[in-house]
């Protein structure tokens, strides 16, 4: 069996960096988003279902007691080592005394080692860099920044709310502070070509980030995307499209970037298309094929 890490994943990043294996706990804190709110949007992200990419978390449960919950089960057996993961909306999008005890009310266990914020670089600034960084001393700390991509027309057609401006500035940002930014890209947004996808991969390379989450782009009911999806207007990609497309991008990606995930998944009962997205392991089977067929590896292009 084949032993070579072609890209490098995100479970051994965490093993080497706090020797043992060290799990997420996926969070839904309640928050809300300034591209549903009105303040610069409405309606959210075309692709962005009613959660807000938390369809599978318990939002009835408060922070404390969704983190309880999970370390009390079985999920709480395969590790010894945790990171709170805030996951759905805009998890910096709040007063800064509510984003403390948000956080806090997560970190309630010795266990937890890390604190994971996902949110938009609309909602980056000075003073909630400044919070995030409290917490540098204790915890492992790195920021998820919504990207999908480098082209300022999609990402009108996408709804995304910000500019590649906005972006930039918040990724200096936190490298300032030197907290780690996770940057996620779409593979198959409406109009979007290969040129696109490759100057996605180019602008991401002129960035300090470290670590990329990369998803192929579902249809889930209730979307301006299923509308979209529905009456024609948009066409979802094919698996072999997909692979070839990680392919590009594992190879012309930097070589230190951490590969947090290359599939998104989708909750199957409200899934529209495409059928394969629900087939995890075909993705992550295939392009491992990929790269072991083709003696490639992460960086391989990169120049």
């Amino acid at each position: 069996m084949e032993t070579i890490e072609r890209y490098n994943h995100l479970n051994k990043y965490l093993i080497n960096k706090f020797g043992e294996r060290t799990l997420k706990i996926c969070i839904d804190g309640g928050f809300s988003c300034p591209n549903r709110d009105g303040t610069c949007g409405i309606g959210g992200c075309i692709f962005c279902g009613e959660k807000g990419s938390g369809e599978h978390l318990n939002s009835a449960n408060s922070i404390t007691t969704q983190v309880k919950n999970h370390l009390n089960s079985y999920r709480g057996e395969r590790a010894n080592k945790f990171i709170a993961y805030f996951q759905n909306f805009s998890n910096t999008y709040d007063t800064i005394e509510n984003l403390k005890a948000k956080y806090d009310a997560a970190l309630i266990d010795n266990r937890i080692v890390g604190l994971a914020i996902a949110t938009r670089p609309d909602c980056i600034n000075e003073d909630v860099v400044k919070l995030l960084k409290s917490y540098t001393d204790k915890y492992y700390v790195w920021v998820e920044l919504g990207l999908q991509t480098s082209n300022e027309n999609t990402a009108k057609i996408i709804n995304r709310g910000y500019t590649n401006e906005v972006f930039t500035s918040a990724v200096k940002l936190l490298n300032k502070n030197n907290i780690d930014v996770v940057t996620h890209i779409m593979v198959g947004l409406p109009n979007e070509t290969t040129d696109d996808l490759e100057n996605t991969v180019k602008f991401i390379n002129t960035h300090n980030i470290q670590g990329l989450k990369i998803h192929s782009t579902y249809v889930i009911e209730n979307t301006k995307l299923a509308e979209m999806y529905y009456n024609g207007l948009y066409e979802t990609i094919t698996l072999e499209y997909y692979l070839e497309s990680l392919l590009y991008v594992i190879t012309h990606i930097k070589k230190d970037v951490v590969i947090h995930r290359i599939s998104g998944d989708a909750p199957k009962d409200i899934l529209v298309a495409p059928n394969w997205n629900t087939h995890k392991k075909l993705i992550l089977n295939g392009l491992d094929k990929l790269l072991k067929e083709k003696n490639l590896h992460q960086g391989y292009y990169y120049n």
